[in-house]
């Protein structure tokens, strides 16, 4: 019989009384089950499999009296690939136990850094521990958020079948945090959205909490649907800071500039969260030891930039700036209306480069994805997929595919991964046996079956040999491409298109010889920074720390 509720599995007989009743929180929401040994977890979990039950988590003390906890993990990772692993040491050890308590946590901190459990926790020794429960409600969160979809529903679609829209908007709703459902045209939710119009064309969108209906003929209409327009602000009003890009250096320069008194607007031309938003889980972010998604991250920067007053314009996608000067602002242009500031921040981030191969591009929404597409994933459950690019987005992107894939395979044009990928993903990448890394290669051609991605040729960079790679999905992260073709003239960018700053920019442009601000344009109140500023890091920490850096430049021109 199908259980309602994903299932928790505990397994240990060393303190199981006080691991049950510490469990018991989650009952309601979760199938609580216990087993004393590696081997009993195992006849539940593939009782749970034969079942088509879902397994969220599992909770195992890391000393088991029939099996080493890596062996046990391996086995539950094989049968539930997506169930979050949680390994518990134990408080109560005998005196004299400090060297053997040492060599085993070094063993499981090995394991960890390795991905192959979640999270190193001490079981509570007492009630109201609350920073363990925070730690256990963080990874169901996340395998709610990635594996078992909504069970609350802050949007409804109703479409019919995936296309590419509608694929889209779903994607759009994920990056934002906004847990939706999809509907049939002729299901009782789907009759009742299309009766409360005139529209009849789909895919059509409800939000149920402001009762809005729309059509959206595009992602953007959607965003302004939710987050309003920049035509919204009064013509003749001037904000002190404006914001293009909402990615990690936009949501900093946001969170800073409205903390310290500034009147900010920031314009997003897609999700929140730029390209680190797509990301699964970035682990490498200080202060979140288990990792935390792009998504996620995005998100609480939002929330804390919108508490101290910044306004968001999502589908607001910037064309042009009138660049101001002798008490006059400059103009930010969108295709949704104007808005004039006396400062701007350039956050605008960077798009993945287009691969080129026409083959492949007509496959676009049909199993071929740019970006880490964290959304899509559990579409290719079972399937074979691929993942095109070196970097720390294609390595995170690569073992989220992981839980539900059978097999990922990285491709790279290199002859490895270590010029562009950190250590610790390379480890995890090595260890996880569901990825393979295929190096000096690139894709030359694809192949459709009903309408969607069959197959990739490819070919071997160094003799031309060509192969045929059956593959579902695809997913294409490959480099970075500046936004900044919109940009005007008095705005120097480097040879590759990236926006100049301090130092760098030409000195010509220098006023008495003295170079702008180190995140200063060449035009003065026009700021850049982020991965869309020559010579920037690529990285989120980075980018973060950069838009907190501007904002007293900033002050200081407006002083």
């Amino acid at each position: 019989m199908r259980l309602q509720n994903p299932a928790i599995i505990l397994v240990g007989e060393q303190q199981s009384n006080r691991l049950v009743d510490e469990f018991a929180r989650y009952a309601r929401d979760y199938e609580v089950r216990w087993a004393a040994t590696a081997a009993e977890a195992s006849v539940l979990a593939a009782e749970h499999e034969r079942a088509g039950d879902r397994v969220a988590l599992f909770v195992c003390e890391a000393e088991l009296s029939d099996l080493p906890v890596s062996d046990a993990l391996a086995g539950w990772r094989s049968t539930f690939p997506t169930a979050r692993r949680v390994v518990l040491l134990l408080r109560d050890r005998q005196p004299g136990d400090r060297e053997a308590f040492l060599a085993d946590r070094a063993a499981l901190v090995a394991d960890l850094a390795a991905n192959r459990f979640d999270a190193l926790l001490f079981l509570p020794s007492g009630r109201r521990d609350e920073e363990f429960h925070t730690a256990i409600t963080e990874l169901l969160s996340d395998w709610n958020a990635n594996v078992a979809g909504a069970d609350n529903e802050w949007v409804q679609i109703v479409a019919e079948g995936d296309e590419p829209l509608t694929a889209d908007l779903r994607d759009f709703l994920d990056r934002s945090g906004y847990p939706h459902k999809t509907y049939s045209p002729d299901s009782l939710v789907g009759r009742s959205i299309l009766s409360s119009t005139r529209e009849t064309r789909l895919p059509m969108v409800r939000t149920p909490i402001t009762g809005m209906v729309l059509a959206p003929t595009s992602v953007a209409d959607l965003a302004t649907g939710i987050y309003g327009r920049p035509d919204e602000v009064p013509d003749d009003a001037v904000v002190d800071l404006v914001i293009v890009g909402a990615g990690p250096a936009g949501l900093a320069a946001a969170v800073y500039g409205a903390s310290e008194g500034l009147q900010t607007i920031a314009l997003e031309m897609d999700a929140v969260g730029g390209q680190a938003g797509t990301s699964s889980s970035i682990r490498n972010y200080l202060g979140f030891e288990r990792g935390i998604s792009g998504m996620r991250l995005a998100q609480r920067a939002l929330s804390q930039a919108m508490q101290f007053g910044a306004w968001f314009y999502v589908g607001a996608r910037a064309t042009g700036i009138t660049t101001g000067g002798e008490g006059r602002p400059h103009v930010v242009h969108t295709a949704r209306g104007d808005i004039r500031a006396q400062a701007v921040v350039l956050a605008m981030g960077v798009t993945y480069r287009r691969i080129g191969v026409a083959a492949v591009e007509e496959l676009l929404g049909r199993g071929v994805y740019y970006g880490s597409a964290v959304s899509f994933a559990r579409q290719h459950t079972g399937a074979k997929v691929m993942v095109v690019g070196g970097g720390n987005s294609a390595g995170q992107s690569a073992l989220h595919l992981a839980r539900f894939a059978s097999e990922v395979t990285i491709m790279v044009r290199r002859d490895g991964l270590q010029d562009t990928m950190s250590q610790y993903l390379i480890d995890q990448v090595e260890a996880n046996p569901r990825i393979t890394v295929l190096t000096g290669s690139r894709i030359v051609d694809a192949g459709a079956a009903d309408g969607r991605l069959a197959s990739v040729e490819v070919e071997r960079v160094t003799d031309g040999e060509r192969s045929r790679h059956a593959v579902a999905g695809l997913f294409l992260l490959l480099g970075a491409d500046p936004h900044c073709e919109w940009l005007p003239d008095e705005i120097a960018l480097d040879s590759h298109g990236f926006v100049l700053t301090g130092r760098d920019t030409p000195n010509a442009t220098w006023v008495d010889g003295t170079p702008p601000e180190d995140l200063a344009t060449t035009v003065g109140g026009i700021f850049a920074v982020g991965d869309t500023r020559s010579g920037s890091m690529k990285r989120v920490a980075s980018a973060v720390g950069e838009g907190a850096s501007v904002v007293p430049m900033v002050h200081r021109w407006l002083d």
